[in-house]
């Protein structure tokens, strides 16, 4: 089994400067999900480019790119095999050469042999492709839209192989209180503060820069948000400008009410905290998280309305 987590753990990607690059880790998470409903089964590449695209629209780096470079990349990392009508190898990287030879994919043939025999590699790879290249609020439904499903492990009891120095580092248990006492319990984005009796709910500690990116676990990275917004913030569509104001992505579509009040309306708004003597977040995690996460081009600040109600 270690082997598996391991090669799940170093698999090759373009690195550079904190550049995300989860194209093969989505793939991978695709095919785990595929082979829980059909463990013989294969993924042509015509059938399944349209998913993988979805995926990597939704859960890659803000530019465009193609399912067509994994798919042919991952038979690299020992973990994936690929055929076409003229027989065994694949014929390429590029979208046309896997459309018109037929290419399919499945995982490699040891790797389905060992995920029979163990059961719980599959859980244990999907995690370790969870962590190393995602943050924790979007996890259910990565799992989700790659059709996963198995009992989570408690956190800490899968091991991470080590895939290099950030892979040593710990996590710092206390930043999730050090974050929400510095914003005062409420949240940057709209000023929720909600509680019961004295507990605080929906509201948690986000990573600016991931901690998948070697984000570190300091108040200079971190925001307190509620679910929603951290939510929108860790999928683009919300992000951090200059002057510490709020950016709302032009991609982002809403027509309701709702919509327009709790995310188009935020647009240009100054961050609510943190406490005066706390460090606000630092402009190189924001660099890093308007480059690597956030969608497009942000939409101008929004209108503010005078005394009388006009605009």
């Amino acid at each position: 089994m270690e082997d598996w987590l391991e090669r799940a753990a170093k698999l090759r990607q373009w690195t550079g400067n904190g550049v995300r690059a989860p194209h093969k880790p989505l793939l991978l998470l695709y095919a785990l999900g595929r082979f829980q409903r059909d463990a013989d089964g294969e993924l042509r590449y015509s059938a399944v480019e349209d998913d993988l695209k979805r995926l990597l629209a939704e859960y890659g780096p803000a530019n465009r790119t193609t399912p067509a470079y994994p798919f042919h990349h991952l038979v690299g990392d020992g973990v994936w095999e690929v055929r076409t009508d003229r027989g065994p190898g694949s014929p390429g990287s590029g979208v046309r050469e896997l459309r018109s030879t037929g290419a399919a994919g499945r995982l490699a043939p040891e790797l389905r042999a060992a995920l029979r025999r163990e059961p719980a590699l599959l859980g244990r790879m999907a995690r370790i492709l969870l962590d190393l290249h995602f943050p924790p609020s979007l996890h259910d439904e990565l799992c989700e839209a790659v059709g996963l499903e198995w009992e989570w492990e408690p956190e800490g009891s899968v091991h991470l192989p080590d895939a290099g120095p950030r892979d040593r580092r710990r996590r710092d248990g206390r930043m999730r209180e050090l974050v929400l006492t510095a914003y005062e319990y409420q949240c940057a984005f709209c000023g929720y503060d909600g509680r019961i009796g004295a507990v605080p709910v929906g509201l948690e500690a986000a990573h600016v820069r991931w901690w998948a990116f070697d984000g570190p676990d300091d108040i200079d990275n971190g925001l307190c948000l509620c679910s929603l917004h951290h939510k929108l913030f860790d999928k683009g569509v919300l992000g951090i400008g200059d002057g510490h104001r709020i950016l709302v992505s032009q991609r982002f579509v809403g027509r309701s009410p709702a919509a327009r009040d709790h995310v188009i309306a935020l647009a240009g708004r100054p961050l609510t905290g943190p406490q005066p003597g706390t460090a606000p977040v630092a402009a190189h995690h924001r660099d890093w998280h308007t480059r690597q996460v956030f969608h497009g081009a942000p939409r101008p600040a929004a209108p503010v309305p005078t005394a009388h109600g006009e605009v």
